[in-house]
C-alpha cells in the first residue's frame, strides 16, 4: 500500500533560488491539540530568502541534515482535525510557523500545527490577502510595541520603506499610540503612503524623534534619528551599533493569536493594507524569490501549491 505523500518546496544545499527544489513528503495526520490545513496561499518573504541562500544556516540558527523548509505565513482550509482541537473541518484559518530549523514549512500542499497556533480568517478576507498578514502584521505590531506611546512633544516618527508590507501597517499602527508618522518612500508610492493617513518624503533630512527601519537602511537609517532618539529595525543582531544615546532595538516576531485575530479583522475591514503583487504555482517559488530579491516590489509573491 502507497504512503500518501504531499508536495513542499525545500533547500538541501543552501545557494539562493537555484536551490529551491519541490519533493514529496509523506502525509501526517494531526496529533492531539492539532490540526492539518490544506495551504490555499503562503508568502513570498525576505526571510526566507535568507534561508534559501544559506544566511541562517551560516549563524546557526538553522541545523537540518536533509533538507531545510521554506514560509513562515500562510492561509488555507483546515482538512483534520486531531482530538482536542477546536477548529472544525472546512474552517478558513490563517497562521504563521516561527522558527527557521524545520524539515518543512509553509510553501507546502498541506501542514500540521497546533490549532493554537491559527486563527479564523473573516469571511470578507479572501485566503490570498489572508496569507499576507500573519508575519507581516504581527512584526509592523511588535515594533510598535517596542516602540511604545510617542513621548509628549518628541512625537516625530519616520517610517523606512513605508510601501512596502510591513512598513505600511506600521504607519498605521504607529498614529495609533500618538506618532506623527512620515513614510519614507519612492516618489511613486507617494498616493499610497498618503492614504495610510502618513505624511510622506522621498528624501529624508535627520533629526527625527524615531525611526523604523522595515527598508533595513541601518546605519543610513541610524544617522537621521536625533541624539536621544530611538530605531528599531527587523533584523536582530544586525542593527547598527548604538551612538548619540539612541536607543537601538530589533523585533522578534512572534505568535500571537488574539492579535492576529484582530489584524486579520481589520485588513478585512479595509483599515490595514494587505496587498498581493502576485500569484504563482509551488513549482514557480524560485522565480518568485528572484523577483523578491530585486526589491521595489509592492505587495508580496504569493505562493498557491
Amino acid at each position: 500500500m502507497n504512503t500518501p505523500t504531499f508536495r513542499t518546496a525545500v533547500v538541501r544545499v543552501p545557494n539562493g533560488p537555484d536551490s529551491i527544489e519541490v519533493i514529496e513528503v509523506p502525509v501526517v495526520d494531526p496529533g492531539p491539540g492539532q490540526v492539518r490545513v490544506a495551504i490555499a496561499a503562503a508568502t513570498v518573504n525576505p526571510t526566507d530568502l535568507g534561508v534559501a541562500a544559506g544566511f541562517f544556516h551560516s549563524i546557526g540558527l538553522v541545523d537540518q541534515p536533509e533538507h531545510t523548509g521554506l514560509g513562515w505565513e500562510f492561509a488555507g482550509v483546515v482538512d483534520a482535525s486531531g482530538p482536542g482541537a477546536d477548529l472544525a473541518v472546512g474552517t478558513r484559518v490563517a497562521g504563521l510557523v516561527v522558527g527557521f530549523d524545520r524539515n518543512y514549512g509553509t510553501y507546502a500542499e498541506q501542514i500540521v500545527v497546533a490549532a493554537t497556533d491559527v486563527v479564523p480568517v473573516p469571511d470578507e478576507l479572501d485566503l490570498l490577502a489572508a496569507a499576507t498578514v500573519p508575519l507581516n502584521g504581527l512584526a509592523a505590531a511588535q515594533v510598535v510595541d517596542l516602540l511604545g506611546d510617542a513621548p509628549a512633544g518628541a512625537a516625530r516618527l519616520l517610517v523606512t520603506g513605508a510601501a512596502g508590507a510591513v512598513g505600511a501597517n506600521v504607519a498605521v499602527l504607529a498614529r495609533e499610540r500618538g506618532w506623527q508618522v512620515t513614510g519614507l518612500a519612492r516618489t511613486g508610492d507617494e498616493g499610497f503612503v498618503r492614504g495610510l493617513g502618513a505624511d510622506f518624503t522621498a528624501h529624508a533630512e535627520p533629526e527625527w524623534d524615531a525611526v523604523v527601519d522595515p527598508a533595513q537602511l541601518n546605519e543610513e537609517a541610524l544617522g537621521l534619528v536625533r541624539d536621544g532618539g530611538a530605531y528599531v529595525g527587523l533584523r536582530p543582531g544586525l542593527e547598527p551599533p548604538a551612538e548619540r544615546g539612541i536607543s537601538v532595538a530589533s523585533v522578534v516576531t512572534g505568535f500571537d493569536s488574539a492579535r492576529l485575530a484582530d489584524l486579520l479583522i481589520r485588513t478585512a475591514s479595509g483599515e490595514l493594507p494587505a496587498r498581493v503583487h502576485a500569484v504563482v504555482p509551488l513549482d514557480q517559488a524560485a522565480e518568485a524569490h528572484r523577483a523578491t530579491a530585486k526589491g521595489g516590489l509592492r505587495g508580496r509573491y504569493v505562493v498557491c501549491p
